[in-house]
């Protein structure tokens, strides 16, 4: 058997991981980090969602302040990033769903899946902009 001896407070020669500066970022890794943190981000929307609805139980003027605050240009910016973060966690949660029942594993399906929930987050958000914006009066001045 063999000894292993180090020095007091002598660093041990070991091989490290390999760590993201080895790897080539693929669409299923990056997919894969976006859907934490898409899910971490509607933590803090759904607080804006209550912050909502408490105003609208608090009465009128709450209300009207609450919706200044969301009409301005940066809070709709927050308001379309929560949109995209949204549907974007929608769409990598089916993607698990699939992944669930066992299928979608070989590699040209896990890159055609992560590709289109990309697609499918960005021309949702789109859709749900265009169509508060254009038709349901939600433009903003």
């Amino acid at each position: 058997m063999a000894e292993a001896k180090a020095a007091r407070g002598a660093k041990a020669e070991r091989p490290l991981s390999p760590h993201l500066q080895v790897y080539r970022p693929e669409i299923n890794m990056v997919m894969s980090i976006i859907h934490r943190v898409t899910g971490s981000a509607l933590y803090f929307g759904t607080v804006i969602v209550a912050c909502v609805l408490v105003a609208i139980a608090t009465g009128a003027e709450t209300y009207d302040h609450v919706t200044g605050l969301l009409s301005t240009w940066l809070g709709q910016l927050v308001l379309l990033g929560y949109t995209w973060a949204l549907l974007h966690h929608l769409a990598g949660g089916l993607r698990h769903f699939i992944w669930d029942t066992g299928r979608g594993f070989d590699l040209k399906t896990i890159d055609l899946l992560s590709w289109a929930t990309l697609a499918f987050s960005v021309t949702g958000t789109l859709l749900v902009w265009g169509y508060a914006i254009f038709f349901a009066g939600g433009a903003t001045q």
